[in-house]
């Protein structure tokens, strides 16, 4: 499990994507979504050097055609720039992929950089053509306006039902050279365990070798956006990108191991929880940040499913929005998780900056006051404490409370 604090060494620092040196962002109102005429909707981000550089993707079987665009770029581990949009996934589209290539070509030739060493991304409605022209008309405005301060108007750039913007950076150092780690996420909605839940760009300019890269991408997104869920559904479009400038001047980490490889991979890990807590707490409607820790589990394996199990159940969030302590919903969650455990050594707590109420021990409850635990359930981040005794493993999963804004955002999401 990765915090946020407490980290010896890994500093929080401003910039987001643009924290790392060598990279600079934009974004534009290019008007892709024929109503938007004020949003920006149009992202590009740009290293001054070539990059090396790795990728997770959603696990849904019906992809959108910018993954297929960059797993074909990536597969020499480099890149140098990345393009995306939001208004459109540009998935299930027969011209997909051409446009998906036009996207790469037209950063291609405004950067000076080969079009294979661009990364593109999209966001929004699926199913719907891609309008080519509104990219094609603000492509130069947006490339002029790449700038080290550049990196929120990206973000936002990338949002499409979120309310707030994702990004955070950190440094920490490698023999003796400070680096940095920083990065950008959009997700409200659509947003389930099964990587990578959202759209995500990740920078840094420590020096590490992409098969290293992608080995430390690959394990922290296990256990940071893969334990974040809204609503159960899994994106066709999710994509993480991470690109490495290698600009901090650091011995090259070239191997999946040692102190160096472990440091970068906390560093990532942190800015990785930072940004799932964010969008976990951006869920569409949500009024509260859910946060199940499971302690205690047989192996890992067990309290992951068991912490995702809580943090999925559709009555538990329920629960949590009317601030009803309702323990017997995060029993039965765990109860139909395929994962192992002894019931009698259950227990469960709700926590809060208001306190803390004991709800259930030995898989039974407890007494307890409602009126205290509705007062700690008032908060906007609440953690559900489940401890077991089978073991040592434990996990953490992030959510939201399930709100009547949630029906009203996706009944006319098109519209």
């Amino acid at each position: 499990m990765y915090q946020t604090t407490n980290h010896p060494g890994i500093v929080s620092a401003t910039g987001g994507v643009c924290a790392a040196k060598g990279f600079t962002a934009a974004g534009v109102c290019a008007s892709i979504k024929p109503s938007n005429t004020t949003k920006r909707d149009l992202a590009l981000m740009y290293s001054e050097v070539l990059c090396d550089a790795a990728a997770v993707y959603t696990q849904n079987k019906v992809k959108g055609a910018p993954i297929l665009v960059d797993r074909l770029h990536l597969e020499n581990g480099k890149a140098q720039a990345v393009i995306a949009n939001s208004g459109n996934a540009n998935t299930c589209n027969a011209d997909g992929v051409e446009k998906a290539n036009a996207m790469c070509k037209l950063a291609s030739d405004v950067l000076g950089v080969a079009e294979e060493d661009v990364l593109v991304a999209s966001t929004g409605v699926i199913g719907q053509i891609l309008p080519i022209e509104p990219i094609e008309a603000n492509i130069g405005k947006v490339a002029s306006l790449l700038s080290k301060q550049g990196a929120t108007d990206a973000a936002e750039a990338i949002m499409t039902t979120d309310t707030v913007k994702k990004e955070a950076a950190y440094t920490f150092t490698l023999g003796g050279k400070t680096c940095t780690i920083g990065g950008m996420a959009k997700g409200s909605g659509m947003i389930h365990p099964n990587m990578a839940t959202m759209l995500c760009f990740l920078t840094t300019d420590a020096a590490v070798d992409h098969t290293v890269l992608q080995k430390a991408l690959s394990d922290v997104v296990d256990d940071t956006f893969n334990m974040v869920s809204v609503d159960g559904d899994t994106s066709t479009n999710d994509t993480c990108l991470l690109m490495a400038s290698g600009l901090a001047g650091n011995e090259p980490i070239t191997e999946a191991c040692g102190e160096a490889y472990e440091t970068f991979k906390t560093a990532l890990g942190v800015l990785l929880t930072t940004l799932s807590r964010g969008i976990a707490a951006d869920g569409e409607g949500a009024s509260k940040l859910l946060e199940c820790v499971v302690e205690g589990a047989k192996t890992v394996k067990d309290a992951k499913i068991l912490a995702k199990s809580v943090i999925c159940s559709t009555l538990f969030k329920c629960a949590m929005f009317g601030k009803d302590a309702n323990w017997g919903r995060i029993l039965c969650a765990i109860g139909y998780a395929p994962a192992d455990f002894d019931l009698e050594g259950v227990a469960v707590s709700l926590a809060s900056k208001r306190g803390k109420v004991d709800v259930c021990a030995h898989g039974a409850g407890v007494p307890f006051s409602e009126e205290t635990a509705a007062d700690i359930l008032e908060e906007d981040e609440i953690q559900i404490l489940v401890q077991l005794a089978d073991g040592d493993a434990s996990a953490v999963a992030w959510g939201c409370d399930m709100t009547y804004d949630y029906v009203q955002i996706n009944g006319d999401y098109r519209t």
